[in-house]
């Protein structure tokens, strides 16, 4: 496995969680990484995104509450979630990107925020 992802759970709403990817297994050097996520019948959906030079972008819904942050040395990804919702429940899936485009994902990790 190239990208392996863990830190999913249930959570209260309100709760915080942090999520990691290690992608200490891929052959690939990875420009950008980042979270998806896909809940029950929608499409899967951009979370967070850093790239080698630590820029970020967040989807609208969670910004202020998410923080993505890497670690270039250890070819790791993390994304804080704090304040989570009801509707931040879902699959979320680690995926990195190459220079050339060469995309690879992470299995998911599910998140389920309910109280």
């Amino acid at each position: 496995v190239q990208l392996q992802a863990s830190g999913g759970g249930l959570v209260q709403p309100g709760g915080s969680l942090r999520l990691s990817c290690d992608a200490s297994g891929s052959r690939f050097t990875l420009n950008i990484m980042g979270w998806y996520r896909q809940a029950p019948g929608k499409q899967r959906e951009l979370v967070a995104s850093i790239s080698s030079s630590g820029s970020t972008t967040y989807a609208d819904s969670v910004k202020g509450r998410f923080t993505i942050s890497r670690d270039n040395a250890k070819n790791t990804v993390w994304l804080q979630m704090n304040s989570l919702k009801p509707d931040d429940t879902g699959v979320y899936y680690c995926q990195g990107r190459t220079i050339t485009l060469i995309t690879i994902w992470g299995q998911g990790t599910l998140v389920t925020v309910s109280s």
